[in-house]
């Protein structure tokens, strides 16, 4: 087709839904049960974490923020799905569908960041315990978590304008569930070998650069965790942080390294589905469980705050851990 013959499209199809009656119905039941635990629970994490005195240390201080981030992925996304189902209006403006894009990547790589900045707070702690208080003071914290999410805005600003730029001259149909980049980008009549170069040179800077600045760091951790005297040390240094940690990095890097293995376009789109499930719908849900179960300190914030006779944070805490 040619430049002159463009139609640009403004409305949208998001095509992965059930038609059957009954199928929607057990989607919208699912979808809405985890939205609500999802934000119930990351929202209970950064309510006690700003309530208890006990929890307000660096690594909470992190989670909190950590929380607020996963509740904000998960907000761009399901409420969507579920009106989609309630209404069966499967329609969304091209604006709105950028918009939808443009936040999922932001969030998506401010985690990223945040993760990594986690793991350097957890490596401070163990590997550096006497200037830990100095180089991670509540000042530094903050440009941490402000730099993270200025780092996100301005690595996916790019691309996103270059895909608002981008004739889409039908069909409208996204095979997705959300908007997407991949899929969005198959709609388009245009020359989007610029785009995709920009997308995967930048998105192999953030996975890669995010995940060596973790790698290192739990390699210093665990050097250090080797070297302690007794066992009881070391099991003490790596299970209040690293492992519910490692998790939730295992599940973030593990579901988006996967999408750059090379498969058929079929299998291809199905693992992208796959994988935006577990960033967007089932990490946020287990965050607060990761980090909340495993615990004490949170697991007592909580029980604290049931016991109604009881001030929440009335006693003393202990440094980081």
């Amino acid at each position: 087709m040619s430049p002159e013959n463009w139609t640009q499209v403004t409305v949208s199809v998001l095509l992965d839904f059930p038609s059957s009656h009954v199928l929607q119905s057990l989607l919208f039941l699912g979808l809405m049960v985890t939205y609500t635990v999802t934000a119930t629970g990351n929202l209970l994490i950064i309510g006690f974490g700003w309530m208890d005195q006990r929890l307000h240390t660096q690594m909470y201080f992190f989670l909190r923020k950590l929380s607020f981030l996963e509740l904000l992925l998960v907000s761009v996304v399901v409420p969507k799905m579920l009106v989609i189902i309630l209404t069966g209006d499967c329609s969304i403006s091209f604006a709105s569908c950028i918009i939808q894009s443009y936040f999922y990547f932001l969030l998506g790589t401010t985690d990223f960041f945040l993760l990594a900045v986690m793991s350097l707070d957890h490596y401070l702690a163990i590997c550096q315990p006497l200037r830990y208080e100095i180089l991670m003071s509540g000042h530094v914290c903050f440009q941490l978590v402000l730099a993270s999410w200025l780092a996100g805005f301005l690595w996916v600003l790019c691309p996103t304008i270059l895909m608002a730029s981008l004739p889409f001259c039908g069909p409208n149909g996204i095979d997705h569930f959300f908007c997407d980049s991949w899929p969005l980008l198959r709609l388009s009549c245009g020359n989007t070998r610029l785009l995709e170069l920009v997308a995967f040179v930048l998105s192999t800077w953030v996975l890669l650069g995010s995940l060596a600045l973790t790698s290192v760091s739990y390699a210093c951790i665990l050097a250090t965790v080797l070297r302690a005297p007794t066992a009881a040390e070391w099991k003490k240094a790596f299970s209040t942080c690293a492992s519910s940690h490692l998790t939730v990095v295992i599940t973030a890097y593990g579901s988006s390294i996967f999408l750059y293995i090379h498969l058929s376009e079929s299998q291809s789109l199905l693992l992208n589905k796959v994988a935006s499930v577990l960033s967007c719908i089932i990490t946020p849900l287990l965050n607060p469980f990761i980090f909340s179960l495993r615990n004490d300190k949170v697991k007592q914030a909580l029980r604290d705050a049931l016991r109604w006779d009881r001030p929440m944070g009335g006693r003393n805490y202990e440094g980081h851990m």
